[in-house]
């Protein structure tokens, strides 16, 4: 159970910021939609409290777990920024990301949330399997 113990504490967190956004603002924690306001000149307190939050997420990491997360990127950048293109794009499609959609979009039983959280897991499915088959 160890190794799945920093995942626990990362989506209990989000989780719990998703659930306190909601309640005292009731607001919609979807990260798309946070940054596009606060990039389009909506500076609401909350707005940069939560990217700030986000930003912060690995250092409260590192000072819970003694160390950093391990990340490793083993592509290259251009397919990097290639992918993050295409996500905005399919946020953009969507009217929501994955957070938005998944977790607060499915707890107040959404349709359209429904529908988006069922194609993003079904398209990840299809790119992992895809994937695998290549290597």
């Amino acid at each position: 159970m160890t190794p799945y113990l920093p995942a626990l504490f990362g989506g209990m967190l989000l989780g719990l910021s998703a659930v306190l956004l909601l309640v005292a603002n009731g607001r919609i924690a979807g990260i798309s939609g946070i940054l596009g306001n606060l990039l389009g000149g909506r500076p609401v307190w909350a707005n940069a409290a939560f990217v700030v939050g986000l930003l912060a997420g690995p250092f409260v990491y590192a000072a819970a777990f003694g160390r950093f997360p391990a990340v490793t990127i083993e592509t290259t950048w251009p397919l990097v920024l290639a992918s993050g293109l295409l996500v905005g794009i399919g946020t953009r499609m969507g009217s929501g990301c994955t957070s938005g959609h998944g977790i607060l979009g499915l707890a107040r039983f959404s349709k359209r949330s429904f529908a988006a959280t069922a194609t993003f897991l079904a398209a990840g499915i299809v790119a992992a399997t895809s994937m695998g088959m290549l290597r």
